[in-house]
């Protein structure tokens, strides 16, 4: 991806207050995606929306990971200053979430396309700013390796704090003795509220993008070239079996991987849990310790094996979903359903952040950053696509309607075996077939 591009060419020295702005930037970017992705779904759920109209929502964000490196490639990255573009896109983007709860479907007779068209014009906005961001913040470091991390740790704060604004705001929004402790959780999911401080937060960060240090487009005065901004330049390195394997086996697991981020937060609900938004950032949370220990960890384990663990996690993390349901008694398990949401900390290190080492290292230099733009199209594009296509059938197919209330009843044990099975699958093929270590590249063997 171009996003990715040549800022490593022309390093501008990181101040303390430089390093302040891209921080608290960071921290507005990720709040202000944490503070409604995760509730989307027991929002819809409680305005009666079916598992097919939940997936087409969440499916607006790979749409728009596809189509941001063709943006960035055509124009942001060639004709405007990259804290302009920011301003732009984030004021239009927090407009749009502000205006998508009049426009979502109140009941199941509802059409949701308009309310979905919302959410993807969102989406069109806001996913190119996540690798302009990045560039911004590597334009103005000096040694990336070390100050980045520091830097985009503040992203992952943003979404816990993001979590915990929106559970404090659901307090005001339903208070406590408002209802029976068993719709409490409905009345608050289906208020807007979150949309509301998503939006806000946008509006503020695309204002505040304006007074984040002046970075030049880094691709201007060079041709555009669609393969280059979709990276398949770096296609040549399937050439190479291990990564080839590597790359099959990334877009192989996003597809279970879609289940968690569409489903696991309805599910909790459904299972009794109390305060959701709050109890998700618990994954997030997780992610900073294993984002810590993670060195130690590679040094032991090697690329192959940090990836076999990073997919094992989700994995478990499916069977203890299916293990915590009790489709009798109705006494659901909760300390597996957190145990599986503390377990995103392994789930996402040890294989995605895996994965980025692994291209970083397998690919020579002049690929390199499409070889990285090509890994986040085949896994948040294609695989999560896919994932929020198929997942919402497998919803579907264990739902049966009319229940004993008279509303539908999941069967939520046998719609978390499916990935949780997948996954395995993905597992035993990787391992069997990946050789360890980081070998050449067929550029560089030749």
């Amino acid at each position: 991806m171009t996003q990715t591009g040549a800022s490593h060419d022309h390093p501008h020295s990181a101040t303390g207050g430089t390093t302040i702005k891209l921080s608290a930037m960071m921290f507005l970017q990720f709040f202000l995606w944490g503070a409604w992705f995760v509730t989307l779904g027991p929002f819809l759920v409680n305005r009666q929306a079916d598992a097919s109209t939940i997936g087409n929502a969440y499916t607006t964000a790979p749409i728009g990971a596809i189509l941001a490196p063709v943006f960035l490639g055509m124009i942001a990255d060639r004709f405007f200053a990259t804290q302009l573009v920011l301003g732009v896109l984030h004021l239009v983007g927090g407009a749009l979430l502000l205006l998508a709860p009049s426009v979502a479907p109140a009941s199941q007779g509802d059409s949701p396309w308009l309310f979905i068209g919302v959410l993807l014009a969102h989406m069109l906005c806001y996913m190119p700013t996540l690798g302009l961001t990045n560039t911004l913040a590597f334009h103005h470091m000096t040694d990336p390796e070390k100050q980045f991390p520091k830097v985009r740790v503040l992203g992952t704060i943003g979404w816990i704090a993001a979590g915990m604004a929106v559970a404090f705001a659901a307090q005001l929004v339903v208070p406590d003795d408002a209802a029976p402790a068993d719709k409490l959780e409905a009345l608050r999911a289906a208020k807007p509220h979150f949309f509301y401080i998503a939006g806000v937060s946008g509006i503020l960060l695309g204002l505040y993008s304006f007074f984040l240090p002046h970075t030049p487009p880094p691709a201007r005065g060079k041709p555009f070239s669609l393969s280059t901004a979709l990276g398949f330049e770096a296609i040549s390195l399937l050439k190479d079996r291990n990564f080839l394997i590597f790359i099959l086996a990334s877009f192989l697991v996003c597809i279970p991987l879609a289940a968690y981020y569409s489903f696991a937060a309805t599910y909790a609900g459904k299972a009794g849990m109390a305060n959701v938004p709050f109890k998700m950032t618990f994954g997030q949370m997780s992610e900073i310790f294993f984002m810590l220990v993670m060195p130690l960890f590679f040094a032991r384990l090697g690329v192959k094996w940090m990836l076999a663990v990073g997919m094992l996690a989700w994995v478990i993390r499916y069977g203890l979903f299916a293990g915590a349901w009790d489709p009798v008694g109705g006494n659901h398990v909760m300390w597996m359903i957190l145990a599986g949401i503390v377990l995103h900390g392994i789930c996402y290190d040890f294989f995605f952040v895996t994965g980025f080492i692994y291209v970083d290292k397998k690919c020579p230099t002049t690929v390199r950053g499409q070889a990285q733009g090509l890994l986040v199209l085949v896994t948040q594009g294609l695989g999560m696509f896919v994932g929020n296509q198929v997942f919402p059938r497998i919803v579907n197919a264990f739902t049966t309607k009319g229940g004993p209330e008279g509303g539908d009843v999941v069967d939520w044990r046998m719609v978390w075996i499916v990935p949780s099975g997948a996954a395995l699958l993905i597992l035993i093929g990787f391992v069997l077939t990946f050789r360890n270590g980081v070998s050449r590249s067929p550029e560089e063997a030749s």
